[in-house]
Formats: C-alpha cells, sequence, structure tokens
C-alpha cells in the first residue's frame, strides 16, 4: 500500500506527481494539520504564523490515478481517518461572524477513546477532511479555498464511509487532501473546527465519459442520499450552482423536466452549510442532499 506524505499548497495541473496508482488501488494520505503542524501549545496563535490562505491548509499529494483523462470522474471511498491525540482549534481577527470580538486565540483539544474534551465536555469525534480534491484545468487554487475541483469544501459529510465523486480536468486527475478535522460544525463559524494530522486510508476508481461538473458525495445506510457541493463568494450563487448541478443529474435519471424536477427538489432536497464563517476571502461552500431514488439508476454513474 503506498504512502502519500508530500505536501502541497495548491492545487494546480503543474504539480509534479508524488505517486502513480492504478484504478481500484488503495492509498494512504499522511496529512498535516491546516497550520502545517506550526502551532504546538496555545501560547502560539495565527498572528505568529504569518499565516496566509497560501502557507494554509497543506494537502497530502498530489497522486496521478492511471487512466484519467479529462471527462471522467475519479471516485474516492473513503475507508478509515485516523487522527492525532490532541487538536487545535484558532481564531484570528477577521473570520467568522463574531470576529470584532474575538482576535487571536488558541485552544489544544485532547483526543482520548474517541472522544474529544473541551473545558471537560466531552463529546465523540467524527473525523472529517477538509481538503479534498482534483487539479483545475486552469489557473492554480490555493488549498484555503474551494472551487468546482473541489479543495478546500469543508464538507463534515467527507467523512469515514463516504464516497466522493470528483471531476477529472488534467491527466491524471491529480489527486491531494488533506485539512483533517477531528470534528467541527456545519458553517465552521470561527473558521476553525478541531484541526488536527491524521492518515487518510482510501480507494480511487474511475468512471469513464460522464459529465460532472461540481463535486458530488453518496452516503450509504437506510438514510442514504446524494449531495451535490458548490460554491461561490455569496450564498446566493452558491446555491444557485448546486441547484442547476441537481437538476441536471435528476433529470438525467428519471427523465422528468426542469420545473417538474425542480419541484421535486424544493420537497425533498435538502440545502446544508459546509463553511460559511464570512465576512473571509475563502467561499461559501454548501451541499444539497437529496434521497436515493430506488428503481432509478444512481445519480452518477
Amino acid at each position: 500500500m503506498q504512502v502519500i506524505t508530500d505536501q502541497v499548497y495548491a492545487f494546480s495541473k503543474d504539480n509534479a506527481p508524488c505517486a502513480t496508482a492504478h484504478p481500484g488501488e488503495v492509498l494512504v494520505f499522511k496529512t498535516l494539520d491546516c497550520f502545517s503542524n506550526r502551532i504546538p501549545d496555545e501560547n502560539t496563535t495565527m498572528a505568529d504564523l504569518d499565516y496566509t490562505y497560501g502557507f494554509a491548509n497543506p494537502a497530502a499529494g498530489p497522486v496521478y490515478v492511471k487512466g484519467a483523462e479529462p471527462g471522467d470522474v475519479l471516485v474516492v471511498d473513503i475507508y478509515e481517518v485516523e487522527v492525532a491525540d490532541e487538536g487545535t482549534i484558532a481564531t484570528d481577527d477577521h473570520c467568522g461572524p463574531l470576529f470584532e470580538t474575538t482576535g487571536y486565540r488558541t485552544k489544544k483539544i485532547p483526543i482520548r477513546d474517541g472522544m474529544a474534551d473541551f473545558n471537560g465536555v466531552k463529546f465523540p469525534i467524527d473525523p472529517m477532511i477538509g481538503v479534498i480534491g482534483t487539479a483545475p484545468d486552469g489557473e492554480d487554487v490555493i488549498d484555503g479555498f474551494v472551487g468546482a475541483h473541489g479543495g478546500n469544501l469543508d464538507n463534515k459529510l467527507i467523512t469515514k464511509g463516504t464516497r466522493l465523486y470528483l471531476p477529472v480536468r488534467v491527466p491524471g486527475a491529480l489527486l491531494q487532501m488533506g485539512d483533517v478535522h477531528a470534528a467541527m460544525g456545519d458553517a465552521e463559524l470561527c473558521g476553525t473546527g478541531i484541526e488536527i494530522p491524521a492518515e487518510i486510508t482510501v480507494k480511487v476508481s474511475l468512471i469513464k465519459g460522464f459529465e460532472l461538473h461540481w463535486p458530488v458525495h453518496e452516503t450509504f445506510g437506510p438514510h442514504g442520499k446524494w449531495y451535490v457541493n458548490a460554491s461561490a463568494q455569496e450564498f446566493d450563487e452558491a446555491l444557485k450552482n448546486a441547484s442547476k448541478e441537481l437538476q441536471r443529474l435528476l433529470m438525467r435519471i428519471t427523465g422528468w423536466d426542469a420545473v417538474e424536477t425542480y419541484m421535486y427538489m424544493s420537497v425533498q432536497s435538502d440545502v446544508e452549510l459546509n463553511q460559511a464563517c464570512k465576512p473571509c476571502e475563502v467561499q461559501l461552500s454548501l451541499r444539497i442532499g437529496t434521497p436515493k431514488l430506488p428503481g432509478f439508476p444512481p445519480l452518477v454513474g
């Protein structure tokens, strides 16, 4: 099993791959926290790091996937997300709805037996991958930002047991991932979850020749759903991006017209925030989830 340890700070078609994988191969990505492991204690804050998005959210990779060509979809099955025994929450002076009263502060969170301890309040961790995606075919996108390629989705549902579908825009796809959180609430209000180093085990595979405009993920079990992930600087545009893609994908499998599909989405699909710690330079990231439709083909595939 290949272990990916190289770190990059942008999604780029010009990044040299650090490894090559075949469809069906299982890989382990060893990741740093979003601060590149540079906050050793609570006396160190983001102000001490010269913290900019160009030096944030390192991602392990990229990995070249054999046979992946533009117009394909890269499928990533997340088998495991194992985290370290301590994570970090930090605030700054410009991120999140309460930034004016926050300033710079760091809090270390011990992790024991699958539980986080916040001032004696213990709750189960649910490790998730904040940054994951493929290379765009245009300009580079630094790891702190999100887009149609994936990137800083900050979706708490991208976790063990989830299957993620990513558009392939360049040969080999150039998969990379990082920015794991031991726990994070929807919207990530102060701009950080419990940021933590991790080891991520995934399987990669391909769907050939499938049109996909935005990342999609699939959950399983009795309440399994399909989710379209989209982003923009403002909520209304992000909502339109996700809605148009979900409508298009549902029309393809159901044969319904656009208006009927829109009506169905209005009564069966939920809009949920991934990351919305505005005001902040990072785009707003959201997801629209819709129940799986027995008797119809998969939404992607």
